[in-house]
C-alpha cells in the first residue's frame, strides 16, 4: 500500500509549483520564474511536464526515472513547440516511487527529496545551480541583510543573475534543469533504495524547505507522517512569517517575499 499527500500554496492554476499523482508516485515540479519570461509561463511549462510525466509512468510504470523525464521532456516541448533551451521555460523535477519493493528518486534542480527507509534518513538535492556561486548570488542576499529591501535595484540584480544562470544551464560546468533538451535527464541525480513497511519520502520545492529550516520547522520524519491539513499549516505558516514578520528579506535573505510552495509525502505500509 502507498500513501499520498500533498498541499499547495497557492492552489494551481496560480503559481508555478505542480504535484502530480499516481498509484505509486509523486512528482513535485517548481516551474523556474523569471524577470525576463520565455513565451510559455513557467506555470503552464510545469503542468505540461508533469502530464507527460504521469503519461509515461502510465505506459512504463517500471522503467528508470531519467528515460521516464527525458521521454516526458520531448513530449512537452513538441507540444508547446519549443525549439531549444535558450529562451525556454524550465522547471525542476522531484520524483519518488514505490514499487517491486524499492523506492525510486530522482532530483533535477533544487527542489529536495527527504527520505527513510528503516532507523536511516536522507536527502537528495541538485545543488549545481547554487554551486555556480554567481556573484550576484552574495550580492542580493548581502543587500537584502542591510535593509536594502525588494525595489528596483533587487530586481537588477536578479535580471543580472538569472542573464548569467541562463548561460550555463544544460552544459557541462553549469547545471542541468528541465526545459526542451531531453538529455537533461540524463544528468538527474537517481537513487534507487530497498524499501520496507517504514519508508517514507517527502518531496519539497525550495520555496518550502529554505523558510522551513530558517524557522526550524523542518522535522520531515514527522511530515511524512502527517496528513494533508498539518501540510497545509506549514506552508501557511511559513508563508506568514514571510509575509509579516520578515517582509524585506533582512532576517532570512531570499530571492523573493514569498516563493511559491509545494510538498508531497510518500509513505509505505500505512
Amino acid at each position: 500500500m502507498v500513501r499520498i499527500t500533498a498541499a499547495q500554496l497557492p492552489e494551481p492554476p496560480h503559481g508555478a509549483d505542480r504535484v502530480v499523482v499516481t498509484g505509486n508516485a509523486v512528482i513535485v515540479l517548481d516551474g523556474a520564474s523569471a524577470l525576463e519570461p520565455a513565451g510559455v509561463p513557467p506555470g503552464e511549462y510545469a503542468s505540461r511536464l508533469g502530464a507527460a510525466i504521469a503519461a509515461a509512468l502510465a505506459v512504463a510504470p517500471e522503467a528508470p526515472l531519467p528515460s521516464v523525464l527525458g521521454e516526458a521532456i520531448t513530449a512537452t516541448a513538441a507540444e508547446l513547440g519549443l525549439a531549444g533551451d535558450a529562451g525556454c521555460p524550465s522547471s525542476t523535477v522531484a520524483m519518488a516511487r514505490l514499487a517491486d519493493g524499492a523506492l525510486d528518486l530522482l532530483a533535477l534542480g533544487d527542489s529536495y527529496i527527504f527520505y527513510g527507509t528503516g532507523p536511516g534518513t536522507g536527502t537528495l538535492t541538485d545543488d549545481r545551480l547554487a554551486g555556480l556561486h554567481l556573484p550576484q548570488q552574495r550580492q542580493y542576499r548581502e543587500r537584502l541583510a542591510a535593509g536594502g529591501g525588494y525595489g528596483d535595484a533587487h530586481r537588477d540584480l536578479l535580471r543580472a543573475l538569472q542573464r548569467g544562470q541562463r548561460l550555463r544551464r544544460n552544459r557541462p560546468g553549469g547545471y542541468w534543469i528541465a526545459a526542451a533538451d531531453p538529455a537533461a535527464a540524463s544528468h538527474a541525480l537517481a537513487l534507487t533504495l530497498p524499501a520496507t513497511a517504514e519508508t517514507w519520502a517527502v518531496l519539497a520545492t525550495d520555496g518550502v524547505v529554505n523558510t522551513a529550516r530558517h524557522l526550524g520547522l523542518d522535522d520531515w520524519p514527522a511530515l511524512a507522517r502527517s496528513g494533508p491539513a498539518a501540510l497545509a499549516r506549514l506552508l501557511r505558516h511559513c508563508q506568514d512569517w514571510e509575509q509579516h514578520t520578515d517582509p524585506d528579506g533582512r532576517r532570512f535573505p531570499r530571492s523573493k517575499r514569498h516563493d511559491d510552495k509545494a510538498i508531497a509525502s510518500l509513505t509505505a505500509g500505512r
